[in-house]
């Protein structure tokens, strides 16, 4: 029997591991992907990760499957996410929300930037200023008089602590000078539940959440957060425009892997993303919710994770 000289032998071994964790790596995904989506069912948040994770479905071949994991903001979703092994087969659904906690949690479990690597933005939309229709108001400018008559009267929602809601409230109560109490939900359709039904008074909810209530009149609109009208919203002002100058706030939701997750997987993830993003089903998904669609690179989403992070200190921490 032949025998390889020892150092031989090894080398053979040892391209023949690297010769199987190549084929591994290539051979995925071969079985079902879970996506987290961190706030709960019927949200916006999960109106874009539902019809993103088929659109994922179908072009990798494996089932992607929504996994909601709320609370706290966003942030149970996300520690939950960042412990998940880094193979692929765990994704996460980031917001602004996650750009904002470091600076609203004292004790976070995780590292957003280190913990989490970019594939590319998902969409990004405005917020929707809207009351309850029992409330005497029909503008932004009826608003502030009526909160600066009634301090302390008036209530706004929001999807939790440090969520986009919640962030959107604080800013617009600190640009607009006005005295109004916020009172956090474990998600955004809780929230709107109330609203409608009058325990609340006010929400600048996100779009996608907002968008079938303002089109059904069952709650007033009173104005959108981008710095100009948006084409979804057709006859409903800038709040910048509209009483509060200078005042802008947009959310936006990107797809993310944990730390450590192959490099080839995430290259095909984000060039599979991009494809489904330029689908019609995603861009009716982006219509229906008053969205634009994102697809920025990585390093360029990496990149606005920083910016966002160190604007949201800035805001809250005075930095």
């Amino acid at each position: 029997m032949l025998k390889l000289p020892r150092c031989l032998a090894r080398s053979l071994c040892g391209l023949a591991l690297l010769a199987w964790a190549a084929g591994a790596q290539a051979a995925w995904p071969d079985r079902p992907i879970t996506l987290v989506v961190p706030f709960p069912p019927g949200g916006t948040t999960d109106m874009v990760g539902r019809p993103l994770a088929q659109a994922l479905s179908q072009r990798l071949g494996q089932p992607v499957i929504v996994d909601n994991r709320s609370g706290a903001g966003g942030t149970i979703g996300a520690a939950d996410a960042a412990r998940a092994k880094g193979d692929g087969y765990t994704l996460f659904l980031a917001t602004i929300a996650h750009t904002i906690a470091p600076s609203t949690y004292e004790h976070l479990p995780y590292d957003f930037q280190k913990d989490f690597a970019p594939v590319t933005t998902i969409a990004s939309s405005p917020n929707i200023l809207i009351v309850n229709k029992k409330l005497p108001v029909k503008s932004v400018q009826d608003l502030l008089k009526y909160a600066k008559a009634h301090p302390g009267e008036l209530n706004y929602g929001s999807a939790g602590i440090g969520s986009t809601e919640h962030l959107a409230g604080e800013l617009f109560k600190r640009m607009a000078h006005i005295d109004i109490q916020h009172v956090p939900y474990k998600g955004g359709a809780p929230m709107m539940s109330d609203l409608m039904g009058g325990q609340i008074q006010m929400a600048l909810e996100t779009s996608g959440s907002a968008i079938a209530q303002v089109r059904a009149k069952t709650v007033t609109a009173l104005g959108v957060s981008s710095s100009k009208p948006s084409p979804y919203f057709a006859g409903i002002p800038a709040i910048d425009e509209s009483g509060v100058p200078g005042y802008t706030f947009e959310t936006w939701y990107g797809l993310m892997v944990p730390a450590g997750t192959p490099a080839d997987v995430q290259a095909k993830l984000y060039q599979n993303t991009v494809q489904a993003l330029k689908s019609p089903e995603m861009q009716q998904v982006m219509k229906t919710i008053g969205a634009q669609a994102g697809g920025e690179p990585p390093a360029e989403f990496g990149k606005f994770i920083a910016s966002q992070t160190r604007k949201w200190h800035d805001i809250l921490k005075g930095g």
